[in-house]
């Protein structure tokens, strides 16, 4: 199992930065921020660029893999992201997870978009396929329903990981086809009893875990994605983000350690907490990490 923290930019770097090294320090493998232009959670919150941030972090460490939870098209463009990514690539000597996801609801509209829940699926099934060729192709022509490309030129293809954010079918086939990697966040905290939440919470990660393994066996006897990654491909890594969208994780150790325990007997290869605040979201312990990973011999 490996480990990931998550930050949210709403720090300034002198804040910030202490944050980035100390992650490295404590021997998470890998540490991840949003990537939004205003985030729903914390809409009134001071809210810094996500490419920056994962740039200076960059030059503050050395092992640790850096990611975006996660980019979308609501503002993002595939040949402007595939080039901020391909230049941290190179300042971070190859560290970048590239996670990528439908985006969230406050900042769809922010540029003044106004697009349908289909439309934005239908924006993110094309953005994919095309993120995908912009990172790893040179002279890229797209013209689709969304998105248009000419010529677009790439001298230093990447082979950044790509981790796509999937809770349904659609997006669970883009990441089998075009993913080194699938992140979930589980099903939405529901108006469960507390002294049943957590149950009913791991009952939909199994869903979804269960209907991942259904969709990656059925993308080996696919054309699309035997071309995509010729020959033998490995299993997907597979990412389930704790303290999201299900209860707290870092109330105690014994639960932290629990909840990892579960993820593991689903098949999980990583999971993500994020860096406990002092008040919501995502209160939490910082003790709690730092014992967890001191007994599992991070």
């Amino acid at each position: 199992m490996r480990y990931g923290i998550c930050i949210l930019p709403e720090h300034p770097w002198t804040v910030a930065e202490p944050l980035w090294r100390r992650a490295e320090e404590l021997g998470f493998d890998h540490a991840w921020t949003y990537d939004h232009l205003v985030w729903g959670g914390l809409p009134d919150s001071p809210w810094h660029s996500t490419v920056a941030t994962l740039t200076a972090a960059a030059m503050v460490t050395e092992r640790i893999q850096l990611g975006t939870l996660v980019s979308s098209p609501n503002f993002r463009h595939p040949v402007a992201l595939a080039r901020d990514v391909v230049t941290l690539e190179d300042i971070s000597g190859g560290r970048v997870l590239l996670g990528v996801g439908a985006g969230g609801d406050l900042d769809a509209g922010i540029l003044g978009d106004q697009l349908t829940r289909g439309e934005r699926s239908r924006r993110f099934r094309e953005f994919v396929p095309l993120l995908d060729r912009c990172l790893r192709e040179d002279h890229v022509d797209h013209a689709g329903e969304f998105f248009t490309t000419v010529d677009a030129r790439n001298l230093t293809p990447a082979r950044t990981p790509l981790v796509v954010a999937a809770e349904g079918p659609r997006a669970m086939q883009l990441a089998v086809t075009y993913a080194e990697g699938w992140v979930t966040t589980g099903p939405a905290a529901g108006t469960w009893a507390e002294r049943d939440a957590l149950d009913h919470w791991w009952a939909g990660v199994a869903e979804r875990a269960e209907r991942f393994s259904e969709a990656e066996s059925a993308s080996l006897e696919t054309a699309e994605s035997a071309a995509r990654r010729g020959g033998d491909r490995p299993p997907l890594d597979r990412y389930l983000v704790l303290d999201a969208s299900g209860p707290a994780a870092l109330s105690s150790v014994d639960l932290l350690t629990g909840q990892v325990g579960r993820a593991e007997e689903l098949g999980f290869t990583d999971v993500i907490v994020h860096w406990p605040r002092p008040d919501g979201p995502y209160t939490g312990d910082f003790s709690v990490l730092e014992t967890f990973l001191a007994s599992s011999g991070t």
